[in-house]
C-alpha cells in the first residue's frame, strides 16, 4: 500500500531559486522580469525599481577629521569615501607659473577656460580612487591599480577639468607687494608665490553598481565641504605661512553643481508578433546596479548643471554625454535621457545641501 502511494505521488517541479537563476541566466532572468510587467506603464527590475527609478542617495559630510573636507556618499549598496588633502606647491618649485601669473594688482575678469588650462599645467587637482579594499570580489586587497580604477581617475580628472568647477583664485596664493618709495607713482604687480594643490581621494566601501555616480557625489560634497587656511606670503622669512585663526579659513566657492546620471541599456531576446513586425524589448535603466550591468553591453551618462535656472523651474546646462557601446540610444531617446537627469538634479542637490 505504502509502495503504491508513494509511485503515484506527482515528481516535484524542476526550478531553481531566485540566486541560482541569476547566476545561471543572467539575461533571461533580467528580461523575465521586465517582461512580467510588460503591460503595464513601469516594467519592475529584478530589484523591484522601476526602469526610470534611481536608487537613493545618502550623503554625510565632514566624517574624516584629519583632511580639509570629506563625504561618505551611498548609492543603494554602493557606499564611497572622498577625503580632501590641500598642500601647498611654492613657486620656486614649478616651472611655468610666469606664463599665467596676473600682471597688476587688479581683480582679473573670470576666463574659467584659462583657468582651466592653469590647473591641468600645474597639475592643482589630483584625483585618485581606491579599488581594492574589499569592496568587491572582483579587487583583492593589496593588488596593484585595475584598469578599471585608472578608468575611473581619469573620467573624474575630466569631469572637474571640463566643467571649471575649482576656482583657481581659491589654489592661488597671492603677495602684493608694498609700493616703491622710489617711485610712488608706479602700480605695484601682483606676485603669485604657490599654490593650493587638491588631492582628491576616493575609497569604496561597497560597490555595487555606478561606481562612478557615486564617486563624482562624494568629490563634489567633499569639496562643498573644505576648508582652506588663508596662505600668505611672509616677506621677512621669505616662505608661505598659514594663519591659525579658523575664521580667516575659506571655503571653496565652486562653479555650478554639475551631477552625473547613468544609464543601461538592456537588449532583450527579439520577439515577432503575428503581423511579422518586431517588438520592442529594449530597457533603458536608470542607475543600474551591479547585475545590470553585467547584462548590459550599452551605457550612457549624462551630466548636467541646473544650478543657474531659477528655483523650480527645469532650465540646466548639458555639461557632457559619454555613450559606450551598442547602438540603440538614438537621438530622440537621449533627449528622454536627458530629461531624466534634469529631474534627478533637483533630488541631489537636496541630498547634498542637506534639504528635507
Amino acid at each position: 500500500m505504502a509502495a503504491t502511494t508513494a509511485s503515484s505521488a506527482p515528481a516535484p517541479a524542476l526550478t531553481f531559486p531566485r540566486p541560482i537563476f541569476a547566476a545561471v541566466a543572467p539575461h533571461p532572468f533580467l528580461q523575465a522580469h521586465l517582461a512580467a510587467s510588460k503591460a503595464s506603464k513601469a516594467p519592475l527590475r529584478a530589484n523591484n525599481r522601476t526602469a526610470q527609478q534611481f536608487r537613493r542617495v545618502g550623503i554625510n559630510t565632514g566624517s574624516l577629521t584629519h583632511s580639509n573636507g570629506s563625504a561618505v556618499v551611498r548609492l543603494g549598496n554602493t557606499s564611497a569615501v572622498c577625503g580632501v588633502r590641500a598642500e601647498i606647491l611654492k613657486e620656486e618649485d614649478i616651472q611655468g607659473t610666469a606664463d599665467f601669473a596676473p600682471s597688476t594688482g587688479h581683480e582679473e575678469h573670470e576666463d574659467p577656460e584659462r583657468e582651466r588650462q592653469e590647473i591641468e599645467a600645474l597639475r592643482l587637482l589630483v584625483p585618485n580612487v581606491e579599488l581594492s579594499t574589499g569592496s568587491t570580489p572582483q579587487h583583492i586587497p593589496g593588488s596593484a591599480p585595475s584598469t578599471f580604477a585608472q578608468q575611473l581617475i581619469t573620467r573624474i580628472r575630466s569631469l572637474l577639468l571640463s566643467t571649471s568647477l575649482v576656482r583657481l583664485d581659491d589654489l592661488r596664493i597671492k603677495y602684493l607687494p608694498p609700493s616703491n618709495p622710489d617711485d610712488p607713482d608706479s602700480e605695484p604687480q601682483q606676485q603669485i608665490r604657490g599654490y593650493w594643490v587638491l588631492y582628491i581621494d576616493i575609497f569604496y566601501i561597497s560597490i555595487d553598481g555606478n561606481a562612478f555616480d557615486a564617486a563624482w557625489l562624494a568629490v563634489l560634497a567633499a569639496l562643498r565641504n573644505s576648508v582652506v587656511p588663508r596662505a600668505f606670503w611672509d616677506e621677512d622669512l621669505e616662505t608661505i605661512l598659514c594663519s591659525d585663526d579658523p575664521s580667516e579659513a575659506h571655503s571653496l566657492s565652486l562653479r555650478g553643481l554639475p551631477i552625473p546620471s547613468t544609464f543601461a541599456v538592456f537588449e532583450g531576446k527579439r520577439d515577432w508578433n503575428e503581423s511579422g513586425e518586431e517588438d520592442q524589448v529594449d530597457w533603458v535603466l536608470s542607475d543600474p546596479d551591479a547585475f545590470e550591468e553585467s547584462v548590459c553591453r550599452e551605457s550612457v551618462c549624462v551630466v548636467v548643471d541646473c544650478s543657474g535656472g531659477k528655483r523650480g523651474t527645469k532650465d540646466g546646462i548639458l555639461r557632457k554625454v559619454e555613450k559606450n557601446g551598442g547602438s540603440v540610444v538614438d537621438r530622440d531617446m537621449m533627449k528622454g535621457l536627458v530629461k531624466r537627469a534634469v529631474d534627478r538634479w533637483a533630488e541631489v542637490e537636496k541630498a547634498i545641501s542637506g534639504k528635507p
